[in-house]
């Protein structure tokens, strides 16, 4: 076996470094919007407010030199407010499309449950496609193109959640929690100073050429089984002995999940200097590619069954392979 020598130990870590210029702790998040932006994925991020999940997108965005957008999500938007409309120009008697704010590298739609579910689809649509249709013209969004959506589970009074059927587009689910006594310290004592000015370590161009990079990876066959061996645990928990969990589960993950347990597994393999996918890449991403995919039952809910409980579970008696990379 060959390791990846030219390749340093995080392709990102410059990135990274800049990030935690400005961002204490949330190395998880961090990680995953790393794998997310390096697989072209999409992020859906959970945490009380205060956590700092706007400023870490806008910190990752000025690192890598890319477009910015943050988008409030209100009651009172629509669809037009995201990606723009046809406007008349009484002076040319002409209408010009005047494009919305989700045309740029990363977008943030902040507290995406508070906006109605025709300006969720919108969103959802260029998030799947990375194109807009207005009138009869199309645009393409910029690459590359990373949409990250939080939203706030302590609140529910005016709040329009998620279908299934819609947030199964995000390839991942982060919770973010509270930081520790000392990160809490470090995020008080960087307050209290100005605030340095983020500096770009890359390129849109360099991050599409390591998007490129992550494709050219090895993924042994045994790895694609094995997520494949996951996912469908999830909607028949009794094939992997965990018949108890049968009355949980009303549906289970669709293959979306394990087309992004692949390829999140193969960027964070790039992340981790390999030129080649461990299971323990795929195991490390169940979690957060599974959570939100799981349609739990109403016995789950009266039981205290979490999501989270499920894939944990799942996660300890699905085997791994055995995966023998020869003459790599």
């Amino acid at each position: 076996m060959t390791t990846a020598s030219a390749q340093p130990a995080n392709p990102l870590e410059p990135v990274l470094f800049e990030v935690k210029r400005t961002i204490v702790g949330q190395d998880m998040l961090l990680e995953r919007m790393a794998v997310a932006l390096l697989s072209g994925g999409h992020l859906l991020v959970e945490g009380v407010p205060g956590l700092a999940k706007t400023l870490a997108v806008k910190s990752v965005a000025a690192a890598i030199g890319g477009q910015f957008q943050r988008i409030q999500f209100t009651p009172d938007l629509v669809p037009a407010d995201l990606v723009g409309t046809r406007v008349y120009h009484q002076h040319t008697s002409e209408f010009q499309t005047q494009l919305g704010p989700v045309f740029a590298n990363l977008v943030l739609a902040d507290e995406i449950n508070r906006a109605p579910a025709k300006v969720q689809s919108a969103l959802l649509e260029v998030m799947q496609e990375h194109q807009v249709t207005i009138g009869r013209e199309t645009f393409h969004v910029p690459e590359p193109f990373l949409v990250m959506a939080t939203q706030n589970p302590i609140e529910s009074e005016g709040t329009y959640p998620l279908p299934e059927a819609q947030v199964d587009r995000f390839m991942m689910k982060v919770v973010v929690g509270y930081p520790s006594a000392a990160e809490e310290h470090a995020i008080v004592d960087r307050a209290l100073r100005s605030p340095e000015a983020g500096r770009a370590m890359l390129t849109p161009d360099d991050l599409i050429r390591m998007q490129q990079q992550v494709q050219d990876l090895y993924v042994d066959p045994s790895i694609v089984d094995y997520a494949v061996r996951l996912v469908a645990a999830t909607r028949t928990p009794g094939m992997v002995g965990l018949g108890e969990l049968e009355r949980y589960v009303s549906y289970g993950a669709s293959p979306r999940a394990s087309i992004a347990l692949v390829t999140g597994g193969r960027a964070l393999a790039f992340l981790r200097g390999r030129d080649y996918v461990l299971p323990h890449d795929v195991t490390e991403l169940g979690l957060d590619v599974l959570r939100h995919r799981i349609v739990l039952s109403y016995q789950a809910l009266a039981d205290d069954i979490a999501a989270e409980d499920v894939v944990n579970q799942l996660l300890l008696v699905v085997p791994a392979p055995e995966v023998v990379l020869q003459n790599r």
